[in-house]
């Protein structure tokens, strides 16, 4: 995996999460109270979802939310093998194209469970 790619997209995330606070957004501040609530423990614990979110990233071939939710469900206790399941599941609502997504999930993969 391209470490600097990586590490491009972490750098313009928490930059653009920056502008997004300094710009004072109340839809970017309302997104984020919305994220909170998103991921915290409830029926579902924070793992689940964030498994559920690496799926639907792969569906969607979102890199940035594929290594996003892949870190964080790592942080949340999730395990190699759960995360390629939620890959799978990725890949069986996307047919052939979430494939090709998957394959950057797979990068991410490598870098987080080195």
């Amino acid at each position: 995996m391209n470490e600097e790619k990586m590490k491009a997209l972490t750098q313009t995330r928490k930059w653009a999460h920056g502008k997004m606070l300094d710009s004072n957004s109340g839809v970017y501040r309302a997104f984020i109270q919305m994220e909170q609530a998103t991921y915290s423990d409830g029926a579902l614990e924070k793992k689940v979802k964030e498994l559920i979110a690496i799926g639907i990233s792969v569906r969607i071939n979102c890199e940035s939310c594929m290594q996003w939710h892949v870190e964080q469900a790592e942080s949340a206790g999730a395990t190699y093998d759960e995360v390629m399941e939620a890959i799978e599941v990725g890949i069986e609502m996307g047919g052939g194209p979430a494939t090709v997504s998957a394959r950057f999930a797979l990068q991410v993969m490598e870098t987080v469970f080195q």
